[in-house]
């Protein structure tokens, strides 16, 4: 069994992006975050405990979006996703979106975004 954990927009001001006004400037980023797990035991005991922290994921996006700038939001994603998995064993699969809504392209856009899903 595998119930879901879903988790959109969480915020941050980051560096990340391969142009050098990207790095200077900054912007916002978005992360969507949804875990795959077995909540049976949290909806009988309403504990949280057998559960996953929700402000912890948040934590965890936030700090990474406003963290050591990288390249590539597809490695973003990727750092994310797998600093959650390393933490909550109890999670069976992952999907992380992070959202650039201004990126650099020549086309105008509501937004630029990658997911990455592991298992």
């Amino acid at each position: 069994m595998s119930d879901l954990i879903s988790i959109k927009g969480i915020k941050g001001f980051g560096y990340h992006g391969v142009f050098d006004f990207e790095r200077r400037d900054g912007q916002n980023f978005f992360v969507d975050i949804e875990i795959s797990l077995n909540l049976q035991k949290a909806s009988i005991s309403d504990d949280l405990q057998d559960s996953i922290d929700y402000g912890l994921l948040t934590t965890i996006a936030r700090e990474e979006i406003e963290g050591e700038p990288v390249n590539l939001i597809e490695h973003l994603a990727g750092k994310i996703a797998d600093r959650i998995l390393l933490q909550f064993s109890q999670a069976i699969s992952i999907s992380v979106t992070v959202h650039k809504p201004s990126a650099p392209v020549s086309e105008d856009v509501t937004d630029i975004a990658v997911t990455i899903i592991r298992p």
